[in-house]
């Protein structure tokens, strides 16, 4: 192989062109999945599994680095963006230093770039190029987002640029962050700076962050959620946080997937922000997840972080390295995917809970305000054995708009995008607690899976529609009074407590958990929201 070789698709342009970089090395552009496997192979990246998958760790970092994360504060971008602890901002000065560092690093590497797509709907998509020094990130990038026809790569000219070094560490006191590690995004310059860390995931939120701050200026509503289509071509959304059953649930053989995270809402319908899934794969039983384990063990895969035996089967069960450990794949692994990512106007919305408190309802019919409430809220619950540094007891999560750490601009702005999407087609809301019941972890037992599908479908294929509701007292959820396959005394987490004092207290807890949260939005939110905010009862 000639290391000075430029590898690119005929008649394209100089593969480095837009990023920055005046010179290269080995340049590897837009190769296909068995190059970069081999390629990760032969610059030992990782190994196969038995299925055919390529297994890899990503070293210190498992997750996301949410503290090492920055916006650069530009003129042109500075008063829109939601700064915060969230949004770090980054002086220019301090980025062009990290900018010309990374860069003068990747000159002399061998490089692995990729051209995408994110966004389905041509109307609303932007080109991505990829700059990494590692194949199996390119693989990655080429499994999650969308892959342009080759006809359409001669003339790609990228919107945004990701330069990727994940072995290059930043200096705090010469680029202006916290740590060795950095992922800067850059809006004015359309350009996105991920250093020190391997964790594949940044590269797929950074773009997820750029589209939430592109898409409302398209009258777009960019949306952390997964999405499918039923029989009848109606569309429903899953929006909900790790652990809660996002992916797992929109992976339904009955239905159509259009995508399992990100996705964007307009006038005409819903479109597929990426082309491929990233799914939590800890504990994943054939039994209970076809879809994602028969993706799990195919050619092309990329297992990260995954535990396996010496004979390269995958072992899902073990958490020894994280809890985090996932699976990426293209969309069309998954049999029943939508082949070109798009659906109508959503039919249902339903928000995911994992609720470890065991006080909220199974399922709950929300009215359009009080959607958009729990759209603001995004809670869930952690338990032990997910997260380093949680004790025994539950601890309650806020995250708004079910994705607070990748949103851009203010939540209140994504809360009327999606009331204004309500308003304007009949839409049906759900909240689905896919959590305890019968008292908090630890005392109660998790929703059986079986049963939470049950319960969504019944309420997908318009079972519910003429089921008697009542409103229960704590959190004013419409909670049905009659579920076909699912036993009544499931719908009242009151009647599965043992003690109804201690549920009492728990829910009002949790009611005040609620509360409190929702003051950061309050005066930014419409009338009727604030009148649908839950409200601890008197004691």
């Amino acid at each position: 192989m000639n290391s000075n070789k430029i590898f690119r698709p005929a008649d394209s342009e100089d593969a480095i062109a837009g990023t920055g970089l005046r010179h290269a090395g080995a340049v590897h552009a837009n190769l296909h999945a068995p190059e970069l496997i081999g390629h990760a192979i032969r610059r030992e990246e990782g190994a196969l599994s038995s299925g055919g998958a390529l297994m890899v760790r990503t070293g210190l970092h498992t997750g996301r680095s949410a503290q090492d994360k920055f916006i650069v504060d530009e003129p042109s971008t500075r008063d829109g963006v939601w700064w915060g602890s969230i949004n770090a901002a980054l002086p220019r000065e301090a980025f062009q230093r990290a900018c010309d560092y990374v860069r003068g690093y990747l000159e002399g590497q061998e490089l692995f770039i990729q051209d995408l797509y994110a966004g389905a709907d041509p109307a609303h998509r932007i080109r991505v190029r990829l700059v990494t020094t590692h194949a199996w990130h390119a693989l990655f990038a080429r499994n999650m987002f969308i892959r342009p026809p080759t006809a359409e790569l001669a003339a790609f000219v990228p919107d945004f640029v990701i330069l990727h070094a994940p072995d290059l560490a930043l200096d705090p006191a010469t680029h202006g962050v916290r740590s060795s590690t950095g992922v800067i995004l850059s809006l004015e310059q359309r350009l996105v700076v991920i250093a020190g860390t391997q964790y594949a995931g940044e590269i797929k939120k950074s773009i997820f962050t750029v589209m939430n701050w592109l898409l409302p200026e398209q009258d777009v509503m960019p949306m952390h959620c997964s999405a499918n289509i039923g029989p009848g071509g109606e569309v429903a959304l899953f929006f909900g946080l790790s652990g809660t059953g996002k992916t797992t649930l929109s992976s339904d053989a009955a239905r159509q997937l259009i995508g399992d995270d990100e996705h964007g809402w307009s006038r005409d319908g819903v479109f597929n922000v990426e082309g491929g899934c990233y799914a939590k794969v800890i504990g994943l039983a054939r039994e209970a997840e076809p879809e994602i384990w028969d993706a799990s063990h195919r050619f092309g895969t990329v297992l990260e972080n995954v535990m396996a035996a010496r004979d390269g089967v995958p072992d899902f069960m073990d958490g020894g390295l994280t809890e985090n450990t996932r699976a990426c794949y293209p969309i069309d692994f998954v049999a029943n995917a939508s082949p070109d990512g798009r659906g109508g106007v959503p039919r249902h919305v339903v928000m995911l809970t994992a609720d470890a408190f065991g006080v909220l309802p199974p399922i709950a019919r929300l009215t359009p305000a009080q959607a958009v409430y729990h759209f603001l809220s995004g809670y869930t619950a952690r338990i032990a054995g997910t997260e380093k540094g949680l004790g025994k007891e539950p601890q309650a999560t806020f995250s708004a708009c079910f994705g607070a750490p990748f949103l851009p601009r203010p939540p209140e702005l994504y809360g009327a995008q999606l009331a204004a999407s309500l308003a304007r087609t009949p839409v049906t809301c759900w909240l689905v607690n896919t959590g305890w019941t019968g008292g908090p972890y630890g005392t109660g037992r998790r929703i059986a899976l079986a049963q939470t599908r049950a319960l969504v479908n019944a309420a997908l294929d318009g079972r519910l529609d003429d089921v008697p509701f009542r409103v229960e007292e704590h959190f004013g959820l419409s909670i049905p009074t009659h579920v076909p396959g699912v036993p009544d005394t499931l719908l009242d987490p009151a009647s599965t407590w043992d003690d109804p004092a201690a549920y009492a207290r728990a829910a009002a807890d949790l009611a005040a958990r609620f509360a409190q949260n929702f003051e950061t939005f309050r005066e930014g939110c419409a009338p009727e929201v604030r009148e649908a905010a839950i409200r601890p009862r008197a004691s």
